[in-house]
């Protein structure tokens, strides 16, 4: 369609476009979010890409476009690194360690491994380490296949230099990702202990599933009590999730949900949603916790998110 039929459209003509547009990014919407919440890790700015991106994709004239998927991923990735980088000067100012947002996930996302692996907060807080752009391509490449070619015009890169970006990504990822992937059901059986120690203050079976080098991360944003700094080894991690993490004198519940496409605890006290604990098992025994409790991060665990690839 030309430029000139674009014109001169009747409104609609361009009602119709936009019910096509908006046919199109609903219909992709799901794998759009999941894209920008692994390059991002919040859930809250991969809503704003995702807004970003409709804004751009409703501009566009849909007859020149050959592959709509590919166009909507090439749009989010854009505006996704653009607000990486912003992200990373505003953790620089983060008080204390900075978690991923946790998001409350359906069962079927459990059930397809790769992208359970992928939206992990284990795994999260890996590409946390990886450049923005590096971050960008093994997203795209690692979890959704896209093709060499189709990373190039995301990020704007020759296919050589993606090629080189993957190879180094993943060298990177390989080198600090969970080995020994973790079955649901020993995640579970740790996340069980947790739960018995949050409720009943036994120490000896948390224990007996903490690694000897377990490391606890909290986030509390500046807002709430957390950390300000990573806690190391079983017994002081032991102690801190029985005695530091929740006050003594408050009734708390504990639930297990799906979090992040694994089983997780969701705390509330005195009724109202305190935070939300993930792990990271590896050969059966707890190597990583990680509690968040900034009430920002915490909208997306009162509903399930919808993820796909």
């Amino acid at each position: 369609m030309s430029e000139q039929t674009t014109d001169t459209a009747g409104p609609l003509d361009r009602a119709d476009r936009v019910d096509l547009a908006t046919e199109a990014f609903v219909a992709h919407r799901s794998l759009l979010f999941t894209v920008a919440y692994e390059m991002l890790g919040s859930a809250a700015d991969a809503e704003d890409v995702l807004q970003e991106t409709w804004l751009r994709w409703v501009g566009v004239e849909l007859a020149t476009v050959r592959e709509q998927r590919a166009y909507l991923v090439r749009i989010v990735t854009r505006q996704a690194l653009d607000r990486l980088r912003a992200l990373g000067r505003r953790k620089e100012s983060y008080v204390g360690p900075w978690l991923p947002e946790p998001l409350l996930t359906a069962p079927d996302v459990a059930e397809d491994v790769e992208l359970a692996e992928s939206v992990s907060m284990a795994m999260m807080l890996v590409l946390e380490t990886l450049q923005p752009i590096e971050r960008a391509v093994f997203v795209l490449r690692e979890v959704f296949d896209l093709d060499y070619d189709e990373i190039a015009e995301a990020v704007d890169k020759s296919p050589a230099a993606v090629r080189q970006l993957t190879y180094r990504a993943r060298a990177h990822v390989a080198a600090r990702r969970p080995r020994g992937v973790a079955s649901p059901a020993q995640t579970r059986a740790a996340l069980g202990a947790f739960q018995r120690a949050v409720e009943t203050g036994d120490l000896q079976s948390l224990l007996d599933i903490l690694a000897p080098d377990v490391v606890a991360l909290s986030d509390g944003g500046g807002v709430k009590h957390a950390l300000l700094r990573p806690i190391v080894g079983a017994d002081k991690v032991a102690r801190l999730l029985t005695v530091g993490w929740w006050k003594r004198d408050a009734e708390r519940s504990v639930e297990l949900v799906q979090v992040n496409g694994g089983p997780g605890l969701l705390v509330r006290v005195n009724g109202e949603i305190d935070g939300v604990v993930a792990v990271r098992v590896e050969k059966g025994y707890v190597t990583g916790a990680y509690h968040v409790r900034n009430p920002e991060k915490l909208s997306r665990v009162e509903r399930e998110t919808a993820l796909s690839r």
